[in-house]
């Protein structure tokens, strides 16, 4: 009874939740101490913070598995992703269609909880879900696909402000830049696994349309970016201290490792690289922003 929901998260691959939701918590705390700096919203709830989780798993849930209905064909023909749960069969497309739907009336629902003071996370939803789900199909139009699914993740942050502040300010959309720029370099760096098939197939990738040396110099040049954004948004987020500062200069250092690891002629340690260091990246800004904050 429990193998259906298990293939549902493997499939999904819930545990990566990780890497987006750090930046929806961090403006979170952003924008608590915001308003209690300046008395202009209100102070912490559990059901804001609820609402938070609830529509972060759920959208990126209901995201990952339309990406797998829309590629089911082309996962199926790729040698790297054939063992997946749809082109084996393990889950069953009507599944995968009632588990999307599934997380997407529970995306809409959790923005209920900002109601009735707020009813900007509601009136967004469905655009955001759009949005979302139009990511699977650009590889098939466009380059700039890694960029569409940076701007994807970086909506995280900017929702997690509006949803306790109802307004959008600069620091939020710096950090939403940091994301996205964050993202693409390591989509980028990922789809140099997909290099030849991408190119046979005629997707337009970066790696396919660049090369993977040229793949590889596009992300590093998007993940110095990101550490700029983040230098610049402890300048329009004062409340930030040098705790802050020294984790963006420990995050530039882990980022230089991950290109360290993945080289155009070796790609057997890009896993290491996407997720590992990722997943320090995102959970480590978390907590020395929130301690910072906080001291």
């Amino acid at each position: 009874m429990f193998a259906r929901p298990r293939h549902l998260l493997e499939m999904i691959r819930f545990s990566h939740t990780l890497f987006a939701l750090p930046f929806a918590l961090l403006a979170a705390v952003m924008a608590w101490s915001a308003g209690r700096a300046d008395g202009s919203a209100a102070a912490f709830q559990w059901r804001d913070l609820l609402g938070i989780l609830i529509c972060m798993a759920t959208a990126r849930s209901a995201a990952m598995s339309f990406n797998r209905l829309a590629d089911q064909r082309l996962d199926a023909m790729n040698p790297r992703t054939a063992a997946r749960h749809l082109p084996q069969g393990t889950l069953s497309t009507a599944s995968v269609v009632a588990f999307t739907a599934a997380c997407s009336i529970g995306f809409v629902a959790g923005t209920l909880l900002f109601l009735p003071g707020n009813p900007w996370p509601l009136y967004a939803s469905v655009p955001v879900l759009v949005f979302l789900f139009g990511y699977s199909f650009t590889k098939r139009f466009t380059v700039l696909s890694h960029f569409w699914l940076g701007t994807a993740l970086a909506l995280s942050p900017l929702a997690a402000w509006v949803a306790i502040r109802a307004e959008l300010a600069l620091p939020p959309i710096v950090l939403g830049g940091a994301v996205l720029l964050w993202v693409a370099g390591f989509d980028m760096i990922y789809a140099c696994q997909d290099f030849e098939f991408d190119r046979k197939m005629r997707l337009r990738s970066v790696p396919a349309r660049f090369g993977v040396a040229g793949a590889l110099r596009l992300a590093a040049a998007c993940h110095a970016g990101m550490v700029a954004m983040l230098v610049l948004l402890w300048f329009v987020f004062p409340a930030f201290g040098w705790l802050y500062a020294a984790g963006v200069a420990a995050i530039g250092l882990l980022l230089v490792y991950e290109h360290a690891l993945v080289r155009p002629d070796d790609l057997s340690r890009v896993n290491r690289a996407f997720f590992h260091v990722n997943a320090v990246v995102s959970v480590g800004l978390l907590v020395v922003g929130t301690v910072d904050l906080l001291l």
